[in-house]
C-alpha cells in the first residue's frame, strides 16, 4: 500500500499551513477567544481556501475530495488549534450528501461550499453519555411536515450556525432532521468551552424541522465516525506542535548552566512523547482510510483509533506541561492552550474509556486465540 501523499495533497497541506502560520497567529486566536470563541471572518477565510467545499460533491459546487485530503487539512488546522469548526462542516457535508433528499442537497450544499451556511451536528444530550441510541428528543408530524422538541448540549458553534442536524425519535425510531437556527421556538445559548472554542445549548419546543432520513442511526454513525477521523487528524497536528514547542523550550531553558535538553532523563521523556505522536499519527491514517468501509468494520476501526489517540493526547499534553514547569499552565504561554485543546479533544465524540468499551464489544466474537 502506498502511503505517500500526492502532489495535490502536499500543495493543499502547504496552502493551509501558510494560512495558519501567517493569518491565524496565537495573538489572533487569543483575540477570537476573548470575543466569544468563533470568528465568522476566519471561517470565511477557510471557505475562500476551498476548505468548506472539501467533502461536498462536485455536482453541488464542492471539490469532491476524499477523507485523506480532509485529514491533511485537519492536521494543519490542529497545528494552529484553529477554533472555527471545520470538522462540523465535514460531518454535515458527508451526512447531507449521503442521506438527504436531493432537494435539500441543492438547497444547502452549494451554500455550505461557499461558506455562506454553517451546519453543525446537535446530537449530544445531558444523559446520553456518548451513546447514539440514547435520544430523548421527540419529533411529530404536523401540517404536512415535522416539528421537533428536545434539548441538545455542547453543540459546536451552535448559536452561530445557520442550521443544526438534530436526531429525534419519530414513531419510536431515531430519525435525523435539519432545523434552521431561525426556526420558531428554537433557541441557542452560547458559551466558551475549556479550549476557548464556542458551543451552545440548543432547545427546541415544537420547532419546524425538515426530515433528512428515517435511518437516523446510520446517519449518526457516519457523523460520529467522520467527526472522530477529523478530530483525530486535528489532534495529531496539535500534538506535533506541542512537541515542537516543548523541544524548543528545553533547548532554551537552562539549569546548572546548561540547557535542560541535555539531561538524559528529560530526553527520554521527549522520546516517549515522539513515540506517542507517531502511534497517534498511524491510527489517524488508519481512521481516515477506514471511513469508506462498511459500517460494522468502520465503527470498530474508528473506536480503535480513538482509544490510541486518546492515550497519546493525554500523555503528550501532560508531559508537555511537566517539562515546562509552572509556565506550562499560564494563560500567556502557548503550550497551556494546546494542553487544554488536547484535553477537550480526548472527550470529543466519545472519550477513551467509552471507545475502549466499544472496541471490546465489537471484538467479542473474534477475540482470543481462536478468533
Amino acid at each position: 500500500m502506498d502511503f505517500d501523499f500526492t502532489e495535490d495533497q502536499q500543495s493543499l497541506r502547504e496552502a493551509v499551513r501558510r494560512w495558519v502560520d501567517k493569518a491565524y497567529t496565537f495573538e489572533r486566536r487569543a483575540a477570537i477567544v476573548d470575543a466569544g470563541g468563533f470568528d465568522r471572518t476566519a471561517y470565511d477565510e477557510l471557505a475562500q481556501l476551498g476548505l468548506a467545499a472539501l467533502a461536498i460533491p462536485e455536482e453541488h459546487d464542492g471539490m469532491g475530495f476524499g477523507p485523506i485530503d480532509a485529514m491533511v487539512v485537519m492536521e494543519e488546522l490542529g497545528r494552529g488549534i484553529v477554533l472555527e469548526p471545520l470538522a462540523q462542516t465535514l460531518i454535515a457535508s458527508n451526512v447531507l450528501a449521503r442521506f438527504a433528499p436531493e432537494a435539500i442537497k441543492r438547497q444547502w450544499l452549494p451554500r455550505m461550499a461557499r461558506g455562506e451556511a454553517l451546519v453543525v451536528l446537535a446530537q449530544q444530550e445531558s444523559t446520553s453519555r456518548y451513546r447514539l441510541d440514547a435520544c430523548a428528543a421527540q419529533a411529530q408530524r404536523r401540517d404536512g411536515g415535522h416539528v421537533v422538541s428536545g434539548h441538545k448540549s455542547i453543540v459546536a458553534a451552535g448559536d452561530q450556525a445557520d442550521a443544526w442536524l438534530v436526531p429525534a425519535r419519530l414513531d419510536g425510531a431515531i430519525a435525523l432532521f435539519l432545523v434552521e437556527r431561525g426556526a420558531a421556538a428554537a433557541t441557542a445559548n452560547g458559551y466558551l468551552t475549556q479550549d476557548g472554542s464556542r458551543a451552545a445549548e440548543v432547545r427546541l419546543e415544537g420547532s419546524p424541522a425538515t426530515l433528512l432520513t428515517i435511518d437516523g442511526t446510520a446517519a449518526l454513525e457516519l457523523a460520529m465516525d467522520t467527526g472522530i477521523a477529523a478530530t483525530s487528524a486535528y489532534a495529531v497536528g496539535a500534538m506535533e506542535k506541542t512537541l515542537a514547542v516543548t523541544a524548543d523550550y528545553m533547548n532554551q531553558r537552562k539549569q546548572f548552566g546548561v540547557a535542560i535538553a541535555s539531561f538524559q532523563a528529560l530526553r527520554h521523556r521527549v522520546t516517549d512523547m515522539k513515540m506517542q505522536l507517531e502511534l497517534a499519527r498511524s491510527m489517524s491514517y488508519f481512521a481516515s482510510l477506514k471511513l469508506g468501509d462498511a459500517p460494522q468494520g468502520r465503527r470498530r476501526a474508528l473506536s480503535q483509533a480513538k482509544v490510541q489517540i486518546g492515550h497519546s493526547m493525554r500523555f503528550i499534553g501532560q508531559q508537555a506541561v511537566q517539562l515546562h514547569g509552572g509556565i506550562g499552565v499560564t494563560d500567556e504561554y502557548i503550550v497551556s492552550h494546546y494542553f487544554k485543546a488536547l484535553t477537550q479533544l480526548e472527550m470529543s465524540f466519545g472519550d477513551t474509556l467509552y471507545h475502549l468499551g466499544e472496541v471490546s464489544a465489537r471484538m467479542e466474537e473474534i477475540a482470543g486465540v481462536f478468533g
